[in-house]
């Protein structure tokens, strides 16, 4: 499993599970099996409504949690500093335990809120209660105005990226910051499947579609966190990480790059 420095020091595996609408009830196990067959990262959000499950899915996997990397996020309607503190310490009391990155889910730009959203997260880090900071959904103007007014830069971006809209802009800012991408949506809905780029790869490797974009997220540099609760897909994507795609065949998968997008805009999301 290819790991990844952040700029703190710390260290995130590149591709991990997703658990965004996974049922509560299914969570702590669908967890406990994902880490059992080697998953080191679990992303996880407050209003996912399944960090409790996520909580017992570590505590029940059979590696220790030292081991392990856990994100969750702070939701919009939460930000602000003494807020931020408050959704954290539910967020903990949750999960049972404290993550090992917090995110700022969304700017929510009109808001105006996700500096002092930072400052209490700075604050959480500083006091020892999360190793790691970063954000979600954030556009180059906002990564700018954060760290120029406090002076401390992200470890990681989580975005939208798949084929369809490959953010190459802000990549490049994030390389430049010394930021990971770490990309949702990351097999764009299926969308690019048939795309004979990926038809190629496929071909060559004996590889599924999925395994070829997921592998490609990892050949850019990002981190990647699909979602499954099946069993045979989430050693899938697992077994994504064994391959490679040449230089010739990157430079095809560049070439589908539409900038669709399939979630929120960050601008406005709110």
């Amino acid at each position: 499993m290819t790991v990844l420095k952040l700029n703190d020091g710390n260290r995130i595996p590149a591709l991990g599970l997703g658990i965004w609408q996974i049922p509560a009830d299914q969570t702590a196990r669908i967890v406990s099996f994902a880490i059992g067959m080697g998953y080191g990262l679990i992303d996880g959000a407050a209003i996912y409504g399944n960090e409790a499950g996520l909580g017992q899915g570590v505590r029940d996997g059979s590696v220790a949690r030292d081991q392990l990397f856990v994100t969750t996020k702070i939701w919009n309607d939460r930000q602000g500093h003494d807020e931020t503190l408050r959704a954290f310490d539910e967020s903990v009391a949750r999960l049972g335990m404290e993550p090992d990155l917090v995110l700022i889910h969304w700017p929510c730009p009109e808001k105006g809120l996700y500096l002092d959203t930072w400052r209490a997260m700075i604050r959480l880090r500083e006091e020892g209660r999360v190793k790691s900071i970063g954000v979600s959904n954030f556009m180059g103007d906002h990564l700018e105005r954060l760290i120029g007014e406090t002076g401390v830069t992200p470890v990681l971006n989580q975005i939208e990226l798949h084929p369809a809209l490959q953010q190459t802009e802000l990549r490049a800012l994030h390389d430049r910051l010394g930021i990971v991408t770490q990309c949702w949506t990351p097999l764009g809905k299926g969308q690019s499947f048939d795309a004979a780029p990926v038809q190629a790869v496929a071909a060559r490797t004996g590889k599924s579609p999925a395994q070829v974009i997921l592998r490609w997220h990892v050949q850019l540099g990002c981190s990647v966190i699909p979602r499954s609760t099946n069993a045979g897909r989430l050693a899938e994507n697992l077994a994504a990480c064994d391959f490679s795609l040449t230089d010739e065949e990157m430079a095809a998968m560049a070439t589908l790059d539409a900038g669709t997008r399939l979630g929120p805009d960050p601008r406005t999301f709110s």
